[in-house]
């Protein structure tokens, strides 16, 4: 985890080692220093573009990484939580068994005290009786010489012979019961002692495996907050990497107004020189010729054989074409030249499912002029073109039923009617 937490800085710095060393190159690129061109200001907003697609991309690694990171922390929260319960349990389980080894040595001290008092009493009943019988001996009151000598009759021997049995075997009892009573008091000291000595292992055991969760316990204490920095460290670089991506926004911006303003400069440079055409090219295929605007210097944009759908309101021709018409549909064969009706700035040459193959062009006073359904495009977007100048070939590209031009003028962003421009 360390080594992946190391990677992630070290890319970090490269990165931004690239972006610092970069600065002073953007620097030098051709800026308000002097009037560049707005085909050099177009680079150095496509390097910037480019740039910030890279913060981007390391913006969105970070924000991947910050949630890989999330799940880490909440797998190991849910672990570290399954371990705090095992600890407790443990725990619980070690108090209750201290408790009991508590308890065997309470009892095992009581045993003692019965086994104590009962050797106690067995050595001195058995005292008691020899001293008795040694002083029945010595007093010659029963002595065997006596019980034999002084009988007065045979029955009177039996009778004491029967009288010294009974007095022994009364002590013989007694000293066996005691006998029995203590070795029973052992006996159970021992039973005692072993169950003290099974629990005192189990408690090793739970103490051990205490140790061990204790140890996976910090473990997970430790990477836990190894995270937790990781994730301060992913959240302080994603707000460098959107801050470099605010700054590249902003120099962006400021690029494009530089580049709106260099088109300006070109575009009255154009016009300063420009002298528009009095009359219209010639097309070639065309059973019309081109004329004059009717409006200033509008060209008719290629030859056509008539105006298949004027401007306005009209029945849809096809699924997906409108039926408000935006402009004018000319007849034309395939591959028939289109020019410019007025010259200005390509603002889009491109595709488009519904216009095809078209191309727009801003004449910079409000007006712009569009051109759709080409089999070709000749120009480029930025592109400065002069009025007549070959900008593509008609065809039946986008949605179309057959080979035509589709032409249409807007004035501020609102489409107006071509012939009211254009000599059609």
């Amino acid at each position: 985890m360390m080594k992946k937490h190391r990677t992630i800085k070290s890319a970090t710095a490269c990165f931004l080692l690239a972006v610092i060393t970069a600065a002073p190159l953007l620097c030098l690129l051709p800026g308000r220093a002097y009037a560049a061109s707005s085909s050099e200001i177009q680079k150095q907003i496509d390097a910037l573009k480019k740039e910030k697609e890279e913060i981007s991309a390391q913006i969105q690694e970070v924000q991947n990484q910050f949630k890989e990171n999330e799940d880490e922390i909440q797998n190991i929260l849910e672990q570290k939580n399954v371990i705090d319960q095992q600890v407790q349990l443990l725990t619980t389980q070690i108090t209750n068994i201290t408790d009991q080894i508590s308890a065997y040595n309470i009892l095992i001290a009581d045993k003692q005290e019965e086994l104590d008092t009962a050797e106690d009493r067995y050595a001195q009943l058995s005292e008691d009786n020899k001293v008795r019988v040694r002083a029945m001996e010595e007093d010659g009151e029963v002595s065997y010489w006596e019980v034999v000598f002084k009988a007065n009759s045979f029955s009177d021997l039996l009778d004491r012979l029967s009288m010294v049995e009974e007095i022994a075997a009364s002590d013989q009892r007694r000293i066996q019961e005691l006998s029995d009573a203590k070795n029973a008091v052992g006996a159970a000291q021992d039973v005692l002692a072993e169950e003290k000595s099974a629990l005192e292992s189990t408690k090793s055991e739970l103490d051990q495996t205490e140790q061990e969760l204790d140890a996976k316990q910090a473990e997970a204490v430790a990477l836990l907050q190894e995270l937790l920095e990781k994730a301060d460290d992913l959240e302080e670089l994603e707000q460098d990497f959107e801050e470099q991506e605010a700054q590249f926004l902003e120099e962006i911006a400021q690029k494009e107004q530089e580049y709106s303003e260099a088109k300006q400069r070109e575009w009255e440079a154009y016009m300063a020189t420009y002298t528009p055409p009095t009359t219209a090219p010639s097309n070639e295929g065309a059973s019309s010729t081109g004329t004059t605007a009717a409006s200033s210097s509008w060209l008719v944009p290629c030859s056509y054989t008539s105006i298949t759908s004027p401007f306005g309101y009209r029945t849809s021709p096809t699924a997906g074409a409108s039926t408000y018409h935006q402009g004018v549909d000319l007849d034309t064969g395939t591959g028939w030249p289109v020019v410019a009706s007025r010259a200005g700035i390509v603002a889009i040459a491109g595709w488009s499912n519904s216009a095809g193959n078209y191309v727009q062009i801003d004449h910079q006073d409000g007006f712009r002029s569009i051109y759709m359904h080409l089999s070709s495009i000749g120009v480029s977007t930025g592109q400065i073109v002069s009025a007549g100048q070959y900008i593509g070939a008609t065809g039946s590209t986008g949605v179309s039923t057959g080979d035509h031009l589709h032409f249409g003028i807007s004035l501020n962003g609102v489409y107006v009617n071509p012939c009211s421009y254009v000599n059609l």
